[in-house]
């Protein structure tokens, strides 16, 4: 691994140089992801510095142990030998961490998108549910849930439910909660007490700038029409909402929930560029080929990954096999237990991948 240390300590040097080029700040695009590995690489070659320095301490503090004779000395060394070593520790531990492959996405905000599946009027009530669950859960990270585009079911919830979410490492989080998630319960409509299975899908999408996903608007078709949605007399009579659809893809993405047109627009827009993305990536990752199966999924919406048992107070995330029996209170939004062992269990995979001591 030391090896690759250097490797990323000369790419830090090279980006250093490049990101203050004449070129580079007159093209926004390839500034932007330049200053962005600088910052990355910035720590890491920073806590790679103190590592060689920490090394070079126990290498003389050991030349010394080999060559002094005085007792009051060897101790002092000793001493500072075991703190040496516990500091190099410290290091190897930071630096494995740091080494571990980034998503380059885990710090945006996010698209979220709730639709109702198999299951009819109960399954758009669970799709309510599960939005509900994930604005409880953003207000204890202090994150922003704006809505920008709803269907509501004809019995309760949502057929669909769209909304951007702002804040701290958004996707860093969110992003295990992609995927089909099914509740087990009896439907407030069944008169025999029967419990049915049904089922609402997730997708937890990164908001690309415009930088990053460039839509050309010629390929894009711009309707504009009344909102049919509750947001008050101004809201239902004027041609504010809009629907972009993209010719290319086929990708329809529309906003209604603003006053205005211009807001309207800028949303759809955002979630346009965020569904064109995750279509690009998917095709991406089926022409490489997936190296390494994460065991926590691929984040692709039609993955099955968790099941709400209201009968048995109990949620069970398949991916790991993690089941807890507090089920009022995830649906509340303590949905962090889940989150962090997902992030744990995915990272362990990835050091695994690279595992090795430094002196590899």
């Amino acid at each position: 691994m030391l090896n690759k240390l250097e490797e990323l300590k000369e790419r830090f040097e090279e980006v250093s140089k490049l990101i203050v080029l004449p070129e580079t700040m007159a093209d926004m695009k390839k500034y932007a992801k330049l200053n962005k590995e600088y910052k990355e690489l910035e720590r890491i070659v920073k806590d790679f510095h103190k590592y060689k320095e920490v090394v070079e301490n126990i290498d003389n503090t050991r030349a010394m142990l080999a060559t002094e004779k005085d007792p009051e000395f060897r101790e002092m060394a000793k001493e500072e030998l075991d703190s040496f070593q516990k500091e190099k520790e410290i290091l190897e531990d930071n630096l494995k961490a740091m080494m571990i492959p980034k998503d380059p996405n885990d710090s945006k905000d996010v698209i979220l998108e709730v639709r109702a599946g198999a299951g009819g009027d109960e399954a758009a009530i669970f799709a309510g549910d599960l939005f509900r669950m994930y604005e409880r859960f953003a207000e204890t990270q202090g994150w922003k849930v704006s809505l920008m585009d709803v269907t509501e079911g004809s019995s309760g919830g949502y057929k669909e439910i769209i909304a951007s979410v702002t804040g701290e490492d958004v996707y860093g989080k969110l992003k295990y909660e992609s995927g089909v998630h099914r509740v087990q319960r009896v439907p407030a409509t069944e008169t025999q007490g029967r419990v049915h299975t049904s089922a609402a899908s997730v997708a937890v999408l990164p908001e690309m700038e415009e930088v990053e996903v460039d839509v050309n608007m010629s390929d894009v078709k711009k309707e504009i029409f009344c909102a049919s949605g509750p947001g008050g007399q101004s809201v239902n009579t004027t041609y504010s909402a809009v629907r972009l659809t993209h010719i290319p893809t086929g990708i329809v993405a529309s906003c209604q929930d603003e006053k205005s047109q211009h807001k309207n627009l800028d949303k759809a827009l955002s979630v346009l560029r965020a569904r064109i993305y995750e279509i690009e990536l998917k095709k991406h990752n089926d022409e490489v080929g997936a190296a390494r199966k994460s065991m926590v999924g691929s984040g692709d919406r039609s993955d099955k990954i968790r099941t709400y048992n209201f009968p048995q107070s109990r949620v069970t995330d398949h991916r790991i096999n993690h089941t807890v029996y507090n089920l009022p209170s995830v649906v509340n939004g303590e949905i962090g237990d889940f989150i962090e062992k997902l992030r744990i269990a995915d990272n362990t995979e990835k050091m695994k991948e690279g595992s090795g001591a430094l002196t590899d």
